[in-house]
């Protein structure tokens, strides 16, 4: 209060006497694995992958979040496990994960994408986390040959990026190449060489990307 010449009260109002406080409610998150169990390889990424998917859904049942499970292989990709919180679901579906056999890249990208576009109808904000080394050799049509199996799977990264999901790309090569670069700048997605990252890192990497504003 202050008093004017003539011994009035003014009440005097300043820009820092207002405090405005905002609530922010957190969205369920869908975090989306699609894996490439294709070749020789496929069983060193598919036993990084379970050690991978298993820890991002311990934090995620904290966090009230959904795991989903994609595989691709020979000609095509499958679901494997639909978004869930459980655990025991997920371990069954891991141990009957194989491997082997060509790459259809383009294939684990679209049926990733699709089930995002899902989660993100649902309410939720999907994390895409795709797991290969980047190469190729099955198109969309299930010809093979690299040329158009790559084109066919930069379009689908193309259409991850056109459609604003959050993406994590995790090179499986033993030593990085750049078609998976490649592949993750087109994406949009966050890019990491898996042989230098353990099953906790890469939780810590979804986690980040779901909090991403």
């Amino acid at each position: 209060l202050m008093l004017d010449g003539s011994g009035i009260a003014e009440l005097e109002i300043r820009k820092d006497d207002f405090r405005i406080t905002r609530y922010k409610q957190r969205t369920e998150t869908s975090v989306i694995f699609s894996v490439d169990a294709s070749g020789s390889a496929a069983l060193q990424r598919l036993a990084e992958a379970k050690g991978a998917v298993e820890q991002v859904l311990a934090d995620c049942y904290v966090r009230r979040d959904h795991v989903a499970l994609i595989a691709f292989r020979g000609a095509s990709a499958a679901l494997l496990l639909a978004p869930t919180r459980s655990l025991l679901r997920v371990r069954r579906s891991l141990a009957e994960l194989v491997g082997g056999g060509m790459t259809p890249l383009a294939a684990g990208i679209d049926a990733a994408l699709q089930l995002a576009l899902e989660a993100r109808q649902r309410g939720q904000t999907p994390v895409l986390v795709l797991m290969t080394d980047g190469r190729a050799n099955v198109a969309r049509d299930g010809s093979t040959g690299r040329q158009a199996a790559a084109a066919d799977a930069l379009a689908g990264a193309r259409a991850v990026r056109a459609a604003g999901v959050r993406a994590l790309f995790l090179d499986t090569a033993p030593r990085p190449l750049p078609p998976a670069r490649l592949l993750a700048t087109e994406m949009g997605a966050r890019y990491l060489p898996l042989p230098y990252l353990d099953a906790v890192a890469i939780s810590q990497q979804v986690q980040s990307l779901a909090e991403v504003p």
